[in-house]
């Protein structure tokens, strides 16, 4: 897809999901290659929203292995505001990284929302990552993920939705496409974090580890 200076994105194979967001009244994210009006090419977060107008809101900050020899990084995170709650986007490896998520903790996210291509075979690490995400910020998480294909690039489903402890308020099945529904409650959110206090206990500067020597 071409971003325009404005970062509205006009690409024909766009037009069912703004049809979907017209007709739903709903916003729809998703993730896509991206060419910018200065040449650089990205894995961006695109986001639909109810008029079907669309928007290149994110640009993925961590490439994972050949992406560095295609794409080039973005250079912030992002925040997207939908009916009053903030939901931080991240792409795949985004999401591998803890600064990344508690970055947009930080920046007052109530969820994270991260699409993603898992293999088969990375079904720990999948499973394990954004349920982390999710416990270590008090915020919900979505993980979606690519499904089917043939090895070597055949991808392992498991979409799944996360509360603010990382419990799967929703999962999908490894094989198979599936949509998965879960209600966002502020009273759960705001419950867990007077439980669990991780985003207000946090030092403003753990400091640099030393070494102890013993012997």
């Amino acid at each position: 897809a071409g971003r325009a200076e404005d970062g509205r994105v006009d690409d024909p194979r766009l037009d069912p999901l703004r049809q979907a967001a017209r007709d739903g009244g709903a916003t729809v994210v998703l993730s896509a290659a991206v060419r910018h009006p200065d040449g650089r090419r990205t894995i961006s977060s695109l986001v639909v929203d109810p008029t079907g107008a669309v928007r290149s809101a994110y640009d993925k900050q961590q490439l994972w292995g050949g992406e560095r020899d295609l794409f080039d990084a973005g250079r912030r995170g992002a925040t997207l505001l939908v009916d009053g709650w903030r939901l931080g986007l991240g792409i795949c490896y985004d999401g591998c990284f803890p600064e990344h998520g508690r970055a947009a903790a930080a920046d007052g996210a109530h969820g994270y929302l991260c699409p993603s291509g898992y293999l088969a075979g990375s079904e720990h690490r999948r499973d394990l990552y954004y349920a982390a995400r999710a416990l270590d910020n008090t915020m919900y998480v979505v993980f979606a993920n690519a499904v089917g294909g043939t090895d070597p690039w055949r991808f392992n489903g498991g979409a799944a939705v996360y509360d603010p402890e990382g419990r799967p308020l929703a999962r999908g099945a490894d094989t198979g496409e599936e949509v998965l529904v879960a209600t966002f409650d502020p009273a759960a959110l705001a419950a867990t974090r007077a439980a669990h206090t991780m985003l207000t206990d946090r030092l403003p500067d753990q400091g640099l580890p030393r070494t102890v020597l013993t012997g």
